[in-house]
């Protein structure tokens, strides 16, 4: 498998040759399994849906990685996210709420790990938080104050020299001068560089109140923002790890500022790939407050199914900006539906009869299928195409289907592979949808176009009947396709024509 570097940026193998591949039971520092750390969120508001759409994509690579489908077999991943519970934000938003900082922090965390769970994200193996890892993070610090990488002030900030790093700007690919260019520099700060940043913080000399702090060797104080996910993910997975990922805005300064401190006190390079996914518009535009168009993960969930939201993130490469509108959702949900169609039992117990091999699939098979879905996947996380190979198997089942084929065997294919992708499709949204419409008006319609239909249930009737329209406009029997398509539409169906057939939605 190869990923996209940004320090580097070149694609870059993930299993080095002359390493044996990681193994279960083999995580954390002392192992050989891949180490990777994603930078999770600042819980001084409710997750929005950039935040998910980050997480998802983290959450695909890691089941992937780990899925014995892979060309290595499966492997063991450690996978550690923070949060980052104490941080400037945080305070003033506590302050403007007029609560306590660490009180609104864990109110945030626990309404985002329910959300968490309902997108069906799986848990990190470690969710450190910076309050709870305040020891790790005095101990780095002192190790880069003792190493001449840091120093203290006269009012007890502790800032890192970015000078001492002769490497310093190379995953942003800036360098210091046309940094400093645009830096404030305030003398208040006792810097020795404009561009030295915090690694601890003292209490502003007007007061602390609410801020929260703690004991050091400069006094009290808490940690800056970018020594926290250095100390966390040396701890838990060493000083070198395999993956760091997080959002393309963290590249500058966060990722920057890591990469440093974390080299300068290991002199070990931090991360081998430096991943990053791109970033989330509203209808076009960059999501603000200012604007009104920040869509949270509770708004999100209100009004599209976790699939629906999954799917839409991984229709795009992870590296591209993604832009989420009422259209694009309203595609994305229906294309959740042809995936649950397909997984449906083709009907009465022992109506199918199995083809030879490779007879009524069409193009394609399972196994075709399958490689490639797993040559997109190893190609940078090629989500888009791994997607378009499980329409391809779709398609291959709808045809296998209508021919009388048992398809069992491919929508086993089918499930494993979608799996992978964290799509559950347990719970189709037409076909649920349908459950709610009158069963006696469509099989009136059935019966109104002489349409025959073994199964009761309306999603079969609905089936039966684009099927027999179908049917008709090979026949160029038009009059009678049009005729099924407008009762359908009169009694609330959606119909959309695609090369692959025609798809039908419930109208909401």
């Amino acid at each position: 498998m190869k990923l996209y570097d940004t320090l580097t940026g070149t694609l870059q193998p993930l299993l080095r040759s002359d390493s044996p591949l990681p193994r279960p039971g083999e995580r954390g520092p002392g192992g050989e399994g891949l180490r990777m750390y994603v930078c999770g969120v600042t819980p001084y508001a409710e997750s929005h849906i950039g935040h998910a759409m980050s997480a998802i994509v983290y959450d695909v690579l890691v089941r992937y990685l780990r899925w014995p489908g892979n060309p290595a077999g499966g492997l063991d991943v450690t996978y550690v996210s923070n949060y980052t519970d104490v941080d400037d934000k945080l305070i003033d938003r506590a302050a403007e709420l007029r609560v306590d900082a660490l009180a609104l922090a864990e109110q945030q965390i626990a309404l985002w790990e329910q959300q968490q769970h309902a997108l069906n994200l799986l848990p990190p193996d470690v969710r450190p938080r910076v309050t709870r890892e305040i020891p790790a993070i005095v101990a780095l610090i002192e190790r880069l104050v003792a190493g001449g990488h840091a120093y203290a002030t006269l009012a007890g900030d502790v800032y890192f020299r970015v000078r001492a790093d002769a490497d310093y700007g190379k995953l942003s690919h800036r360098n210091i001068d046309d940094l400093r260019a645009g830096t404030r520099f305030d003398v208040k700060e006792q810097k020795e560089f404009p561009l030295d940043f915090a690694l601890w913080k003292a209490p502003p000399p007007e007061g602390a109140a609410g801020e929260p702090q703690w004991d050091s060797p400069w006094g009290l104080g808490r940690p800056g923002w970018h020594i926290e996910c250095s100390a966390m993910a040396q701890r838990y997975l060493g000083d070198s790890i395999d993956i760091h990922g997080g959002g393309l805005d963290l590249v500058f300064p966060h990722h920057e500022n890591e990469i440093a401190q974390s080299e300068s006190a290991t002199a070990r390079p931090f991360a081998r790939i430096w991943m990053h996914n791109g970033l989330v518009q509203r209808d076009g535009e960059k999501m603000s407050k200012s604007l009104g168009n920040v869509v949270t993960v509770a708004d999100a969930l209100a009004r599209w199914s976790p699939d629906a939201l999954r799917l839409f993130v991984l229709n795009s490469h992870y590296r591209s900006p993604n832009n989420v509108t009422d259209e694009a959702m309203a595609a994305a949900t229906r294309a959740v539906g042809r995936l649950q169609v397909a997984l449906r039992p083709a009907g009465p117990a022992g109506s199918a009869s199995p083809l030879p091999p490779g007879e009524g699939l069409g193009v394609r098979g399972p196994a075709d299928t399958r490689a490639c879905f797993v040559a997109a996947l190893e190609d940078d996380l090629n989500t888009a195409q791994a997607l378009a190979a499980l329409f391809d198997l779709v398609r291959d089942i709808n045809r296998a289907r209508a021919e009388g084929a048992d398809v069992a065997e491919a929508q086993s294919h089918l499930r494993e592979l979608a799996g992978v992708l964290g799509l559950t499709l347990d719970a189709p949204s037409d076909v649920d949808a349908s459950a709610t419409l009158d069963a006696a008006q469509f099989s009136k319609l059935a019966k109104q176009h002489a349409v025959a239909c073994g199964d009761p249930d309306v999603a079969s009737t609905i089936d039966a009947l684009l099927a027999a329209r179908t049917g008709a406009r090979a026949a160029r029997d038009f009059a009678r396709a049009d005729a099924i398509r407008a009762d359908l539409a009169a009694a609330g169906i959606d119909i959309e024509d695609t090369p692959e057939g025609p798809r039908w939605s419930v109208r909401r």
